[in-house]
């Protein structure tokens, strides 16, 4: 569910990395936090705009559906997200009851992380990031901040596949701590603990 064409690489004016607000470079790493262990909840990408993150409420439902019906029908992976408005808001539905993380720029939905229970303890994750925002970090924050969503919300395990031809996503995986588990079909399963 999770190969969305979403992974970043680095972009050679920004050098790839997101800042914070106050301008201090942030990577993707442990440095994603303050001294609290914090992800900061606004950073500029590598284009210049204020990304902003929050978890998903109800309230941010229409802008979340608009950001799915304009999503690049080439960037769809392994069926998701739908096409078409109506199938989007019923596999909404579907997906929302984990945890969840958008990431907004001014007043529109732009990025989504997502953690679907999967009935054995873990949680399966899905990401995209609107075609507008891939390349300049955004899926990189996004990602981390996340996972620090999830954790805080008591996730311990999380899961994705990925097809074995985006190699910039399963380089954004593996940075992430994600390791191999497993072909899945003609994808590879990687996972973590939290």
């Amino acid at each position: 569910m999770t190969d969305t064409g979403a992974s970043e690489t680095a972009r050679p004016e920004s050098g790839g990395r997101p800042r914070t607000r106050e301008g201090s470079s942030r990577r993707g790493d442990a440095s994603t936090t303050d001294a609290e262990g914090v992800s900061p909840a606004t950073i500029e990408d590598g284009s210049g705009r204020a990304i902003r993150f929050a978890p998903y409420e109800p309230a941010a439902r229409e802008s979340l559906v608009d950001m799915y019906a304009t999503f690049d029908p080439t960037q769809r992976a392994q069926g998701i997200p739908p096409v078409r408005r109506d199938a989007v808001e019923s596999w909404l539905d579907s997906v929302l009851e984990g945890p969840s993380l958008l990431a907004w720029h001014e007043d529109r939905v732009v990025g989504h992380v997502l953690f679907v229970p999967d009935g054995d303890g873990a949680h399966e994750l899905a990401i995209f990031v609107h075609q507008g925002y891939q390349d300049a970090g955004v899926g990189t924050a996004l990602l981390r901040r996340g996972l620090d969503h999830a954790r805080a919300a008591g996730v311990t395990r999380v899961w994705l596949s990925v097809t074995w031809g985006n190699d910039r996503a399963r380089a954004v995986y593996r940075r992430a701590g994600f390791e191999r588990e497993r072909p899945a079909g003609g994808a590879l399963r990687m996972s973590r603990r939290l």
